[in-house]
């Protein structure tokens, strides 16, 4: 199913474009007091332009302004001037240059969502939850998300140094090198024979046919065997409202899939699948943690409320809002925050993400010397029980290997499944 527009990815968000021209809403009960208001504004900017230490240009002070107003409402509500706007529509075809991160705001400071494979984000070991303090020594308190997303942005090959903080750790500091951030949203590959392995890395504009090409791909190369599908939607950020209706749509026959509700009734929205399973009916285990977020969610809610896949992993990020882009002709756009989504079974998700169905702990599968059975090690190196031990992210580096705990376990699963079924599996 392809749903097309204009639509972009951008740290953590699902995102849809306004192609509304006017923005104005209806006015105020006292607009006698909003004029006062406005007087108030215009006073404060006079003063600063006359009396500031230094000059400011006016643009500066007015968009500055703006963008206070709407960052006040919440971290991904914000102004966006020509080039970033420009920026983010480069983003939505999937390539664009930086460091490959996925980032949103809390508490002034720049949070990593999820790092996005072969990047150099990725390759530095960057994790979802991780805090960046400082950019080139200097402090991202202070600074817009924006801003800081342009600090981080520049030539390629050019280097910046990130300063870390992480749960557990001092304080560090990291080196990365830009490159272009070229983003194939799907991967493949059998695990055995039979069970197909099928990461989304994010939802960008060729998605869904990403996901068609997959599937086709791995019956072929089972020969018409598959025995079930792991989709991981591990350390995946989101990206486009539309590619995550269609993936989910993908898996399921028939009902709705996501609901967007905003401030007024008449403006909810209701996605519904459409007939056809792209995995036969195939048994589905889906692969969720901390860095999964926004479209991510969508996609994991809808197959858990239609029971149509097994949830595995830790619980995912909790990221259920819908930001607007807004075009402002010769100004660039803005984001606003305008709904929230919800699951088909009514939950809003937003700050506080979907538990899997199955609670599995990121380790990591290594062979001990002169053992010839594989055992799950802990990514850090505290075994506190029987079972994989706590741990909040997984490698980036592992994810899809033979030492991918989460993927080993998603498998056994899959295999039981089919067997139950009375599938021959290998």
């Amino acid at each position: 199913m392809k749903r097309s527009g204009l639509m972009a990815v951008v740290a953590a968000t699902v995102l849809v474009f306004s192609l509304r021209q006017d923005v104005g809403a209806a006015p105020p009960a006292n607009s006698a007091e909003t004029y006062k208001q406005l007087n108030l504004f215009g006073e404060v900017f006079e003063r600063v332009r006359a009396e500031y230490v230094d000059e400011v240009s006016d643009d500066t002070l007015v968009e500055s302004a703006i963008n206070g107003m709407l960052t006040s409402l919440d971290p991904h509500s914000n102004y966006l001037n020509t080039k970033n706007f420009n920026d983010m529509k480069v983003q939505t075809r999937g390539e664009f240059g930086g460091l490959g991160i996925e980032v949103s705001m809390e508490s002034g400071l720049v949070k990593v969502v999820s790092p996005i494979d072969e990047t150099p984000a990725a390759r530095a070991g960057l994790k979802p939850g991780d805090l960046i303090t400082h950019l080139d020594g200097d402090p991202v308190q202070g600074m817009t998300l924006p801003e800081a997303v342009e600090k981080m942005r520049g030539l390629i090959g050019s280097e910046i140094k990130l300063t870390i903080r992480r749960e557990g750790k001092d304080p560090f500091d990291v080196k990365l090198t830009r490159a272009t951030i070229k983003i194939q949203s799907v991967r493949s590959h059998l695990e055995g024979d039979t069970i197909g392995y099928i990461r989304i890395t994010s939802f960008n504009e060729q998605t869904d046919v990403g996901l068609n090409n997959a599937m086709k791909n791995l019956k072929q190369q089972a020969g018409n065997k598959l025995a079930g599908v792991v989709l991981d939607l591990r350390n995946n950020p989101g990206g486009l409202l539309d590619q995550a209706v269609a993936v989910s749509d993908a898996f399921l026959d028939k009902g709705e899939i996501v609901s967007t509700r905003g401030r007024r009734s008449e403006d909810a929205q209701r996605y519904n699948a459409r007939p056809g399973d792209i995995a036969s009916g195939l048994p589905v285990a889906v692969l969720i943690n901390g860095g999964s977020a926004s479209a991510s969610e969508i996609v994991a809610g809808a197959l858990q409320d239609h029971h149509r896949a097994i949830l595995l992993g830790t619980k995912s990020f909790g990221k259920g809002s819908v930001q607007t882009i807004i075009p402002l002709p010769g100004h660039g756009a803005m984001r606003l925050t305008t709904a929230r989504y919800y699951t088909p079974s009514g939950r809003s998700i937003q700050a506080k993400g979907i538990d899997p169905d199955i609670v599995v702990e990121a380790a990591k599968i290594e062979k001990e010397k002169g053992e010839k059975a594989a055992t799950a090690t802990d990514l850090k190196k505290e075994d506190s029980g029987d079972g994989p031990p706590e741990q909040t992210s997984v490698d980036p580096s592992i994810m899809g290997t033979p030492a991918d705990y989460q993927l080993a376990r998603a498998v056994d699963m899959l295999r039981g499944v089919a067997m139950f079924n009375g599938r021959v599996v290998n």
